[in-house]
């Protein structure tokens, strides 16, 4: 055989084995992550969009590693970040992002986006978001992606295995129901009603995740939306935790956890995952010295009371120290009170996971 035909051969299986490291299946246990929601769990994909809902200018992003704004409505990390941290992998790109692609689709996908709700109408004065059966339709147009990659039996199995965490909710009492004193909204709902009809899309969209191949899904509540900084300093009267958003979320809470009782008993399987993260939030929020917080009422960064007023900007006031916030901005969790509440996501009781914890879902399904 001669020289130039063996280097020919040579170069042909070097093509080879780069193709297979770039399109192969993940390798065994290790399990994708795809997140859904608003800007609790947006990664940077409004990055790429001409909206409001934005944060990719200073000073977010000031203690992630980059030291730069990601398009994360955080200090640092945020909470799928964390979770993804928890599963051994690196975090999920956004959707958006030109970065997703090759085996780095393999990981799992970031579809959040900030400004978003349960309802179409949530969101408007944002302009251009993603909505969330938007998507749902990028989530469809993913596993296309992958099974161009890997075949469709094995985008099966990297879909049915992966774990999802769905966010949404909150915009939908403080920018769409409570948005402004007389809202369309509002003349057409009292507020156990809206609740309600919330739940209610809630479950269209939960029905549809599952069609679409999630198998174990963590479904967030809203958190103490009339203790946020911004609430305080539009609602509050000395101090106190804004009475109406407040009760949005102790109406809204208890309703989600039963329907996604009712939904799994509907499967007849532990699909779904409640997570209370307004009990979550109320620990560090009405004691915040026993979590090593200052403040559970001032955001770090912001201006006007309780730095509750518009959004971070390099002009507004900011702390010197994050770990002493339990808020980042006005409406946002700081990164450390991001990671107390993963670290619940991990651990926690029935109180605060129905029917079940991170850490047992992982448990249950390394057996399986």
């Amino acid at each position: 055989m001669s020289a130039s035909k063996s280097f020919t051969i040579f170069l042909v299986v070097c093509l080879a084995m780069i193709m297979i490291s770039i399109v192969a299946p993940p390798v065994e246990g290790a399990r994708a992550f795809f997140v859904f929601g608003d800007s609790l769990v947006d990664n940077g994909n409004n990055n790429y969009l001409v909206t409001y809902a934005r944060a990719d200018s200073p000073p977010y992003g000031i203690d992630y590693p980059s030291h730069r704004p990601t398009g994360r409505f955080s200090n640092g990390y945020n909470i799928p970040d964390l979770i993804s941290q928890y599963l051994g992998a690196e975090s999920t790109l956004p959707y958006l992002s030109p970065e997703l692609r090759g085996q780095r689709l393999l990981v799992g996908a970031n579809f959040a986006s900030a400004g978003i709700g349960i309802l179409n109408d949530t969101g408007i004065q944002f302009a251009n978001i993603i909505r969330i059966f938007k998507q749902l339709e990028f989530f469809q147009v993913y596993q296309t992606r992958v099974t161009a990659l890997i075949g469709a039996e094995e985008t099966q199995r990297l879909v049915n295995g992966a774990l999802v965490l769905i966010t949404l909710g909150g915009n939908d009492f403080v920018n769409n129901y409570f948005y402004t004193p007389v809202t369309a909204r509002r003349l057409q709902y009292s507020l156990q009603d809206f609740s309600r009809y919330l739940i209610s899309e809630y479950k269209k969209i939960l029905t549809r995740l599952y069609e679409l191949g999630a198998r174990r899904v963590l479904v967030t509540g809203t958190g103490p939306l009339g203790c946020v900084p911004a609430e305080l300093a539009q609602r509050s009267l000395n101090g106190e935790c804004a009475v109406e958003p407040q009760r949005a979320s102790e109406i809204f809470n208890p309703l989600l956890v039963q329907m996604v009782r009712d939904l799994n008993q509907e499967i007849g399987s532990d699909v779904f995952v409640a997570v209370n993260t307004m009990q979550m939030q109320n620990n560090f929020i009405n004691n915040p010295q026993t979590y090593g917080f200052i403040t559970s009422k001032i955001a770090c960064c912001g201006q006007g009371p309780y730095n509750g007023l518009g959004i971070c900007t390099p002009a507004s006031s900011l702390c010197p120290n994050r770990d002493l916030y339990a808020f980042w901005d006005a409406f946002h969790p700081s990164e450390k009170a991001n990671k107390i509440i993963v670290k619940t996501i991990l651990s926690g009781s029935q109180n605060y996971m129905f029917p079940m914890n991170l850490s047992t879902i992982m448990a249950m399904d390394s057996r399986t």
